[in-house]
């Protein structure tokens, strides 16, 4: 493919400035048309980004001939029916994380992928950004020895201001996202470790709703040993004071140590030469360099940044974690 013509499936507030703009910034692609239930929203959509079609039904922008590739950016609960349906028109698929709303639907996926030949990339768009190359830079380089740790702490208030709030706040709906906030926002802070350390040996966690404010839990904790020995504890909690915030990813090494926020914009690192902090700046699009290793890897320019076989292993890692005592 020469140029990568992208149809937005579910044109909501993520699109709005984290990705939607970015797929006419790269090169080589091109945003046709977008798709959402409601067709006002979706022809306001349309017309504020100048996107030339709109859609209010996603099988007919699946089947638009001018569109090759599919961004599913809907609610976890309908990844699924469109990733499928995708691939069976022959197009290529980008899905928002998490990529469904548990692994066996993730590897209904892969098997669909692998049948149709179908080319499916999912959007742990972290793995892509300049502050997580870096990180991933300093680990590959030894910067700080051997990792022996690492400790996850995502801590919010019961509505985080981490979080784009909706009208339907379907975040919290079992049903549409899977869990409750933790399945939105833990992919980022998994998936980051599966990036950095590899294949996992073992995972297991615990969740529970301790303050009763939602039907879904709102207190998670988990721990992943990876086959390099590498040993990650997470912990989140939904129900804290605002005083008590925290987003904290402290990673040990034999020689030093790394600590980040995973929604923030510094590093710092930690030897026996002494301290050093390095800053980011904030990305206009943060989707933006994750966008453009896709289109590379649909046009066969490159490889795939985030496999689906990869969130299949997150998604079971997430399920694990989702146990309720």
């Amino acid at each position: 493919m020469s140029q990568i013509t992208w149809g937005i499936i579910g044109c909501g507030d993520v699109t709005e400035k984290k990705s939607g703009p970015a797929f006419n910034k790269v090169t080589g692609s091109k945003l046709v048309a977008v798709m959402r239930r409601n067709a006002e929203k979706a022809a306001d959509y349309a017309s504020r980004h100048k996107v030339p079609k709109w859609y209010a039904d996603g099988r007919l922008l699946i089947d638009d001939p001018k569109i090759n590739s599919i961004y599913i950016a809907t609610p976890p609960s309908s990844h699924i029916e469109y990733a499928l349906a995708a691939l069976r028109a022959g197009k290529n698929v980008y899905i928002e994380k998490p990529v469904t709303l548990n692994a066996q639907e993730a590897i209904t996926i892969a098997q669909a992928a692998g049948q149709s030949g179908g080319k499916v990339a999912v959007a742990h768009y972290r793995r892509a950004q300049p502050m997580f190359l870096y990180i991933k830079e300093l680990l590959d380089t030894k910067a700080i020895g051997d990792v022996r740790i690492a400790q996850i702490k995502m801590w919010q208030s019961l509505r985080p201001k981490l979080i784009t709030q909706t009208a339907d706040n379907w975040r919290i709906n079992p049903a549409l996202s899977g869990g409750g906030y933790f399945h939105d926002l833990s992919p980022h802070q998994l998936d980051l470790m599966l990036y950095f350390f590899g294949e996992p040996d073992y995972y297991n966690g615990r969740a529970l709703n301790q303050s009763g404010y939602y039907d879904c839990d709102d207190n998670v904790s988990g721990q992943i040993i990876f086959k390099n020995k590498v040993v990650v504890n997470g912990s989140w909690s939904f129900n804290v004071s605002e005083d008590e915030k925290t987003d904290q990813c402290h990673i040990i090494g034999s020689k030093g140590s790394i600590s980040f926020p995973v929604f923030g914009h510094d590093v710092t690192v930690r030897t026996r030469a002494g301290e050093k902090v390095v800053k980011f700046p904030p990305l206009e699009h943060v989707q933006q360099p994750m966008i453009e290793k896709v289109v590379n890897y649909f046009k066969g320019d490159g490889d795939n940044p985030c496999s689906i076989e990869e969130a299949v292993v997150l998604m079971g890692v997430i399920d694990a974690f989702s146990h309720p005592l």
